[in-house]
């Protein structure tokens, strides 16, 4: 099959087409003909080698992708419940950038009704983060505020509509009038420009000077200070990237006063158990909205997976809104 391969650590560069062995599915595995995969910030940081793939692992970059089951791993009986064939879609660990990848069972998804078997590729990841953090250990709750950075980013389109869905007041920021424009439309009640405005002082401006009960941050240290500062009393911080640094000079005393809770995560370093938890979790919660047509992918532009380069300068410079997608 051919692959994406990070020929070296670096640039966009480095990413090359090339012929690779076929992967071979584990007894508890399916082997998918990708359809789509969708770029992850992780992917980018992965090919400058500071994201090293799991023990096990595809070295190929790609979190997620959607596909058509080719062939069931040997202790997988037909109907149980997947069949070759099925159209489905799934959480990586890796090796989604190929034209085919083995995935463990317990990371397959239907693709949901009215969403195509190419634009299922932009769910797996954004879904399954986001209800693992905000909602399985920050548990984010209807009636209750939430600030999510990054608004216009993947994660941050699917946070806005699944919050909305479930009856929370969404604050998001963003850079510009346009992607501000994009995450109101999707619903987001208030939005914050973080290059003009002070988001502690508007948050607390819209919220009585309270704050908001839950902050989903992808900037690490530069924002962590104004992250407590703009969380009410019980607020919970999740933290799920380092764009801004992964270190800071902080006072803590509001995290006393204000009994808060700071927790980070990562995805693709958990368990195959824990990740089939979480995946059956987003089928049963988040699938039901996407049936219902209250929320969808939003893809902002697909590339061949020989342009992977170029997909990946235009995640770098921040200017899309959604998802990126890569076509075998």
């Amino acid at each position: 099959m051919k692959a994406v391969v990070i020929t070296k650590y670096g640039g966009p560069e480095v990413l090359q087409l090339e012929e690779v062995e076929d992967p071979t599915p584990g007894a508890e595995e399916v082997l998918i003909k990708v359809a789509a995969t969708a770029l992850n910030r992780a992917d980018t940081v992965q090919r400058k080698g500071a994201y090293p793939p799991p023990k096990g692992s595809s070295p190929y970059p790609g979190l997620e992708a959607s596909g058509t089951i080719l062939a069931l791993g040997s202790s997988l009986s037909p109907g149980s419940p997947w069949n070759v064939g099925d159209e489905v879609c799934a959480l990586l660990s890796g090796g989604g950038y190929a034209e085919k990848v083995a995935v463990p069972v317990g990371q397959l998804l239907p693709v949901p009704p009215g969403v195509s078997l190419r634009d299922a590729a932009a769910l797996p990841e954004v879904a399954c983060t986001v209800w693992s953090t905000v909602f399985m250990m920050s548990h984010l709750s209807p009636g209750e505020s939430f600030l999510i950075h990054g608004g216009s980013s993947g994660i941050g389109t699917f946070a806005i509509q699944i919050s909305k869905y479930l009856g929370i007041k969404v604050f998001v920021t963003a850079g510009s009038e346009e992607k501000l424009e994009a995450c109101k439309n999707l619903g987001a009640d208030v939005c914050i420009n973080y290059k003009t405005e002070d988001f502690v002082a508007r948050v607390k401006e819209e919220t009585g000077g309270k704050g908001v009960d839950v902050i989903l941050d992808n900037m690490g240290g530069s924002y962590f200070q104004r992250n407590i500062d703009s969380l009410s009393v019980d607020g919970r911080l999740f933290i799920i990237g380092f764009q801004g640094g992964p270190t800071a000079e902080v006072n803590l005393s509001p995290m006393l006063a204000k009994r808060l809770t700071v927790q980070a995560a990562g995805l693709r370093g958990r368990s195959i158990e824990n990740k089939a938890k979480i995946v059956e979790e987003v089928k049963k919660n988040v699938w039901p909205a996407i049936a219902a047509r209250k929320l969808k992918p939003i893809v902002f532009k697909t590339f061949p997976l020989a342009e992977a380069a170029e997909a990946h300068r235009l995640m770098e410079s921040s200017s899309h809104i959604g998802k990126i997608l890569l076509i075998p």
